[in-house]
């Protein structure tokens, strides 16, 4: 008997055994993932209309079943009953799906065998395969999903507006009539390795000489969006009107490129125009496409997309985010691509590079003679080789050889590397393609001799959603106090519309109110706190200028900002010096001395109000103004340490403003301040602004902005 039992409970060990081997397998694989994808689309169809994105996932889940089930019939290694249960299974999707399709029949089309299998359902079903743990099919690994250097998959994101947009009208759709790309006949130099001569040339055969193509005389200098054109920026734009497509504008910062590409552009009437940027100044770009050529609109990428407008005709894209919208990026027609700051794509085996040539080489398979232009005020870095990743984005190399139009030029010289006169020779054909330099001492008379150049950046992340409640608070607070004022009175005095003397009585008693600082919420605080947030992008400004010009000189107001400003140096090898009112007299001359007379220290970090007045730094001429004062003198005493005799060139004061935010107001009102003191000192009889009226404006300026828009 206990034999019996204790055979029977071997046997049930048995059974349990196979029973856990059996739901093991049954949560493995793809059935489970499509099972609750399935529930998912079933669910959303249920409660209206299908999305784009639903739609994908539907189609998607089709052809999973539809090669799982495929699968499951071919394995003979499986037994009949375990296919039979996979089967069932897959079945038991299928029917959920026909379900869904009676409930919205235009997903009847997804579940044809012709059914168009577009770049976001290529995407999702490589997440899905990859959630189950399956490794895709080399022909699934697309060009436009790049891999990681791990073998993981990127995550690829189609905005929704994108695709209205291609389930709309497109408003211009790729051409694929563009003729392959010409190759030379061989000739005399097809076996003769090129690449190495043409990137010496620059080096050793430039004799002084400046590497700049000849440019046509300026067309008219007024433009559509009512700006005025300088005539070394003309120039550049009449080279665009008479055919010329390829540009590498390596122009000094502060001589105006992104206007020149923009502008270059409408005159090669080069839409959809992709713009690819660093982060710090995509919202500058928006700015600027609006301010040149308004009447073709832009939007920007900001993280997946979501506020992306598929229709614009200008796309701004930062490199950090290029990874999850290459797909749609590469077939969405653009005739033409702006890469600002290329020299962060010179090294080729990174995979920013990696995209933007992967994108150069779609747009110039799909269009006919393409705008690509690469814009950089060093198009060198550490040596000579940095050049080849910009050629290879401007089609006049591939990995090999020069292409067709450089290789014809050189044929036409009528040398080889072994000649002695071939260097200069290449280093002209080269040129010739695109290469425009010019520096501002050589457009001195172009350009004001002392000028501040804005730069609004977004504050995106947790930084920036904070700092945009904390500012609501404070305009609710002071709508508080307004309404609380109304009800008080007593005089039975009633103001159609915004009482804009009780405004600027509230906005008085905000200012007094000392009992506010404990909140963290005043106008003080808010403005540290900004100040705070874009430190890193102004610092990253910063350490691109330095690259691109040398000696730069980096103002902020508080120790915070300085102290990460000086940090982002460090990280990137930047060597500064540190102006701070907490110095010795000794070791403040000290580092004075260092940013003046050492080639090596690149940028000054200096302290808005310490190192505002008395100082003599025009070694420099572009300085970074990252945070604001709170009067335009003491604006105008910092850039005065640059812009002040002997300085042989003209000076640029990059001012980092937080747009969105009460940043933008107060850098309006500095402006204005700065205007009225002028006209004062002309003898106007105006009274000059103070900064205690900046921050009252600032705070009317709040208030009436929240009256307006909760009337």
């Amino acid at each position: 008997m206990a034999r019996g039992v204790q055979r029977q409970s071997g046997a049930s060990r048995t059974t349990t055994r196979a029973r856990r081997r059996a739901r093991g397998r049954d949560n493995d694989g793809i059935i489970p993932v499509l099972a609750r994808a399935v529930r998912d689309v079933e669910t959303a169809v249920s409660r209206g209309p299908s999305t784009p994105s639903t739609r994908t996932k539907f189609q998607v889940i089709a052809l999973l079943v539809r090669e799982e089930r495929a699968r499951v019939k071919a394995d003979e290694s499986s037994s009949d009953s375990y296919r039979a249960d996979q089967l069932k299974r897959l079945d038991g999707i299928a029917t959920i799906l026909a379900k869904v399709a009676v409930r919205e029949a235009s997903l009847l089309a997804l579940l044809a065998e012709d059914a168009v299998v577009g770049d976001a359902a290529k995407s999702l079903k490589r997440e899905m395969l990859a959630a189950a743990g399956i490794e895709p099919s080399e022909d699934e690994v697309s060009v436009s999903t790049p891999v990681t250097s791990t073998g993981t998959m990127k995550r690829q994101v189609v905005p929704q507006s994108v695709v209205s947009r291609q389930l709309a009208n497109p408003f211009l759709a790729p051409d694929f009539t563009a003729p392959g790309p010409r190759e030379p006949r061989p000739q005399r130099l097809a076996s003769w390795e090129l690449i190495g001569p043409l990137l010496n040339a620059f080096e050793y055969a430039a004799d002084g000489a400046s590497a700049c193509m000849a440019l046509p005389d300026e067309s008219a200098l007024r433009t559509s969006g009512g700006g005025e054109m300088m005539p070394h920026q003309a120039r550049l734009i009449a080279a665009a009107e008479s055919g010329h497509r390829t540009f590498l504008l390596a122009d000094e910062p502060g001589l105006g490129k992104t206007a020149q590409a923009l502008l270059a552009a409408q005159a090669a009437n080069a839409y959809p125009l992709l713009v690819v940027v660093p982060n710090v100044v995509k919202t500058n770009w928006a700015r600027e496409a609006d301010r040149w050529t308004p009447e073709h609109p832009a939007t920007v990428i900001h993280g997946d997309g979501d506020t992306v407008d598929g229709f614009a005709e200008i796309i701004i894209v930062n490199y950090e985010v290029l990874d999850r919208h290459i797909g749609w990026l590469g077939d969405l027609g653009f005739r033409g691509m702006v890469v600002d700051e290329a020299h962060f794509i010179k090294n080729k085996k990174s995979q920013r590079s990696q995209y933007v040539l992967q994108l150069s080489e779609q747009i110039r398979a799909r269009a006919v003679r393409p705008l690509l232009m690469a814009l950089t005020g060093t198009p060198l870095i550490n040596d000579i080789e940095d050049f080849r990743a910009i050629w290879q984005f401007l089609g006049w190399i591939d990995e090999k050889k020069p292409r067709s139009e450089l290789m014809e030029a050189l044929e036409k010289t009528g040398l080889t590397p072994a000649d002695r006169g071939f260097y200069a020779s290449a280093r002209d054909c080269v040129i010739d393609l695109g290469i425009v330099r010019r520096r501002k001492i050589d457009v001195a008379a172009d350009i004001p001799a002392r000028r501040i150049a804005d730069l609004p950046v977004e504050l995106d992340g947790a930084a920036g959603r904070s700092i945009r409640d904390a500012e609501r608070e404070l305009a609710d607070r002071l709508l508080s106090r307004y309404e609380a004022a109304l009800e008080a009175r007593t005089s039975g005095v009633v103001v159609p519309g915004i009482d804009h003397d009780l405004v600027r009585r509230v906005a008085r008693a905000e200012l007094a109110d000392t009992t506010t600082a404990k909140t963290g919420q005043n106008v003080f605080s808010m403005i540290r706190r900004i100040g705070q947030a874009k430190a890193g992008l102004a610092a990253d400004y910063a350490a691109q200028l330095a690259r691109n010009v040398g000696k730069v000189v980096f103002f902020a107001k508080h120790v915070d900002v300085m102290d990460l400003a000086e940090k982002t140096f460090a990280e990137r090898g930047i060597r500064y010096s540190s102006i701070r009112g907490d110095q010795t007299s000794k070791q403040r001359q000290k580092n004075i001395d260092a940013f003046t007379h050492d080639p090596d220290v690149s940028i000054a970090v200096c302290s808005l109000t310490a190192a505002g007045v008395g100082l003599n730094l025009q070694v420099a001429s572009n300085m970074v103004l990252a945070e604001l004062s709170w009067s335009a003198a003491e604006q105008t005493q910092a850039i005065d340490r640059v812009h002040r005799i002997g300085q042989d060139e003209p000076v640029t004061a990059w001012r980092i403003i937080a747009a969105q935010t009460m940043d933008t107001r107060i850098a309006e009102l500095i402006d204005s301040k700065a205007g009225l003191a002028a006209r004062a000192l002309d003898g106007s009889d105006d009274e000059v602004g103070s900064a205690a009226d900046v921050q009252l404006e600032a705070l009317v300026a709040l208030l009436t902005d929240r009256l307006s828009t909760s009337s």
